[in-house]
């Protein structure tokens, strides 16, 4: 009996215990079920990801600050408290323009001139350095080896202190002397750097990723309101865009360029444009673009849309001088020019020699006549200078129509874009990265000038506050800024440092990110990532936050 007891007393208690082990497993997986439901809201606080950052950056540590459905964004901090950078006078070596032929200055000099100089500066009782300046191996279209020599003197803890003995240094007779940070030369070690990291993923965010000019093309507003106007919870500075009067109208791009699936500015030779599918897909690719304008059985090539005739920034397009490459913030000019503008362009046309046309939305013509106005409601306007004035008045008649013919292509595989299927084209460049090796065409995309040091080479080749684009091998979007020209900024009571980071340190930067193709985008002052409307980054320019262009803005559906 007490078998038979036992023996149902057993049955019993493991019956017991199974029914414990299964509420238990059941509070467990209705808790589990809770605390994935419960996660992305949890996602959306500001946490420290050191670990769970999808990249190995060596160096960096990193903070999430917005994480949602196929969008997270992080800021990153580089610090080197051991590297000690200072304040120094370079003396610049005499050099002429190979764009203007005048005479000018350079950061680097031959070796002859390097040893004269330094010989110079210590019969003057200065102390001389003189340092061998490589190219930068990641540069695929320059020379290779010594790029040239730099000469410096004095090291001093600020930069009033430099600048005093820089005014000796001039009484002496070194005119030509630049007082520099240490700390942005490539060829030394980084010291700080902030970078913030935006992460989109094209497949799982519930919103779009799309390119924004404002309301104009000529003019120029803060990332931070383009962003607030679009409602957008990331954006950062796009394209290239004018900065100043004499090259054209402030604010309008550079470069290639659309906006709302349509063309608003032309491509200025073969360079890198980030290219915003209209289903968040997403490209960078070398963009040429053509249009045409066709009355009757006559055609005639555009030249350039939304820009002052015969003013082209940037220079890249044939019959230019003094250059029909590209060249970086240089204005090249043109004797013969047919410029299109659209109904997006939003300033008073420009007047001068010529001749111009209006037409309406369907492409009627409106008026022929002498240069100046405005862009008729919905329609369009085209002016000439030179030759081409003359052929616009001998086609285009009141009354009649004309037809406009666009073509954007990928100058290095021939396949076409269809500029309607687009949220936006943002023009820049250089190329960084390419298949997921560090590939820099500096050259080609004129940003350098392997036979003129004088062109650019600070802009390139010193730490610098950048914007940068990149697709990982998920077809993720990266948008990258890391500032820089900070020596040492009061936030909040802390002191941060970032230097910036020259093109090779930026490719660098965007292959740890995991970056398999990426380009450079606007930088310098015009850096900016606003999340929420709200500026993250800091800008490099003392008056803070600056007027640019165009934006890339992530918008969350609500």
């Amino acid at each position: 009996m007490r078998t038979g007891t036992s023996r149902n007393s057993n049955q019993g208690n493991r019956a017991t215990r199974w029914l414990a082990v299964i509420a238990v497993l059941v509070v467990a997986m209705l808790s589990g079920t809770a605390a994935v439901q419960a996660e992305p809201a949890a996602r959306q606080h500001s946490r420290s990801t050191a670990e769970r950052a999808p990249w190995n950056t060596p160096g960096y540590s990193w903070t999430q600050t917005l994480h949602t459905d196929g969008l997270a964004i992080y800021a990153g901090t580089l610090s080197r408290p051991e590297i000690k950078p200072y304040w120094t006078i370079t003396i610049q070596a005499p050099a002429t323009s190979s764009l203007t032929g005048n005479a000018t200055t350079s950061e680097l000099g031959s070796a002859t001139w390097a040893q004269q100089t330094a010989q110079a500066l210590r019969a003057d009782s200065q102390p001389a350095r003189t340092d061998a300046i490589r190219w930068p191996d990641s540069y695929t279209d320059t020379p290779h080896g010594i790029q040239g020599y730099r000469v410096r003197t004095g090291a001093f803890t600020s930069q009033t202190d430099a600048q005093s003995e820089a005014t000796v240094l001039k009484a002496d007779g070194f005119s030509t002397s630049t007082v520099e940070w240490t700390g942005y030369d490539s060829d030394q070690p980084m010291n700080g750097e902030q970078v913030h990291v935006a992460v989109i993923d094209p497949r799982r965010l519930d919103g779009s990723v799309a390119a924004t000019h404002g309301n104009a093309i000529a003019t120029r507003t803060p990332v931070s309101q383009l962003a607030s106007a679009s409602g957008a919870s990331v954006a950062v500075n796009g394209g290239y865009f004018i900065t100043a009067d004499a090259d054209g109208f402030q604010g309008a791009p550079s470069g290639l360029a659309a906006y709302q699936g349509k063309l608003q500015a032309m491509s200025v030779g073969d360079r890198a444009a980030l290219v915003l599918g209209e289903h968040n897909d997403v490209s960078i690719q070398h963009l040429v673009s053509t249009v045409v304008i066709q009355a009757g059985r006559a055609a005639h090539q555009v030249d350039g849309l939304n820009r002052k005739p015969g003013l082209v920034r940037d220079c890249g397009r044939v019959g230019l001088q003094p250059t029909s490459e590209p060249r970086q913030d240089f204005t090249c000019t043109s004797a013969d020019d047919t410029v299109l503008f659209t109904a997006q362009f939003g300033a008073s046309l420009p007047v001068g020699v010529g001749s111009q046309a209006t037409l309406d939305s369907t492409g009627r013509v409106l008026s022929v006549g002498a240069r100046g106005g405005s862009v008729p409601a919905g329609g369009s306007a085209v002016q000439a200078i030179g030759g081409s004035a003359s052929w616009l008045t001998s086609h285009l008649v009141v009354g009649s129509r004309v037809r406009t013919h666009e073509q954007i292509r990928d100058d290095r595989t021939g396949r076409q874009v269809d500029v309607s299927e687009t949220r936006g084209i943002v023009s820049a460049g250089p190329t960084l990265v390419q298949n997921g090796r560090t590939a820099i065409d500096a050259a080609t995309e004129g940003v350098i000038d392997p036979a003129d040091l004088s062109f650019n080479y600070a802009w390139g080749e010193i730490r610098q506050p950048r914007t940068m684009a990149g697709i990982d091998a998920s077809g993720r979007l990266l948008l990258v800024t890391v500032d820089g020209r900070e020596t040492g900024i009061s936030a909040g009571g802390t002191t941060a440092v970032s230097d910036g980071v020259t093109l090779a340190e930026g490719a660098q930067l965007m292959r740890e990110l995991g970056a398999r193709q990426a380009m450079n985008l606007d930088g310098g002052g015009s850096t900016a990532m606003a999340i929420n409307g709200q500026l993250v980054n800091h800008p490099s320019d003392p008056t803070g936050e600056r007027a640019d262009g165009d934006a890339i803005v992530v918008t969350l559906s609500r």
